[in-house]
């Protein structure tokens, strides 16, 4: 009906306003972020699919560098960084856990593993390590099962025919399609 399609084009435009004025805050809201000097990352709201792409555009016209963190589509948020506070690895993975990154316990991480590592190199280095107990099941029971005495037994052992193992030959219907559908007549 028109009135339908007339409150379909009236609902359509509000849309498009609201995306505009969403479009000109941020952009205001960035570049308040970035004449911000003692900020080097900010974190927005959680908002919508749509916003936050409308949001990653505006970083991206403004040279920064945006990310969506968040698990559910109700609570991810898009956090901007400056070009040059860009975030490690390190610090994007805490992000993505749901964890506030933290400096100080991401050096002493860093330095546990170097530590690890070290020692790691230190024990290569001290030499191989003495042979241990055999890992091999055959090797660890051949005093009480053999090694002759299995193999003998695993060559000799047959079907027994009472079993139903029926040979391949008795399985093959050696009669023609004519002779079968005759048969079935």
């Amino acid at each position: 009906s028109p009135e339908q399609a007339a409150r379909m084009k009236k609902l359509q435009e509000q849309e498009k306003r609201q995306k505009v004025e969403f479009r000109k805050r941020m952009e205001q809201e960035v570049s308040q972020f970035i004449q911000a000097t003692g900020e080097p990352r900010r974190r927005f709201q959680p908002m919508s699919k749509i916003e936050r792409s409308i949001l990653h555009d505006v970083a991206e016209v403004a040279g920064l560098t945006s990310f969506s963190f968040g698990d559910d589509e109700d609570s991810r948020y898009v956090m901007v960084f400056k070009k040059e506070f860009a975030p490690s690895d390190e610090e994007l993975e805490a992000y993505r856990r749901g964890e506030e990154w933290d400096p100080a316990r991401a050096e002493e991480r860093r330095r546990l593993r170097e530590l690890a590592a070290q020692q790691e190199e230190a024990e290569l280095e001290s030499g191989p390590a003495p042979p241990g107990p055999p890992s091999d099941y055959k090797d660890k029971y051949r005093h009480l099962i053999g090694c002759e005495a299995a193999k003998a037994a695993a060559r000799t052992m047959e079907a027994n025919k009472a079993y139903g193992c029926v040979p391949v030959a008795n399985k093959r219907d050696t009669r023609s399609i004519e002779e079968a559908m005759n048969e079935i007549r």
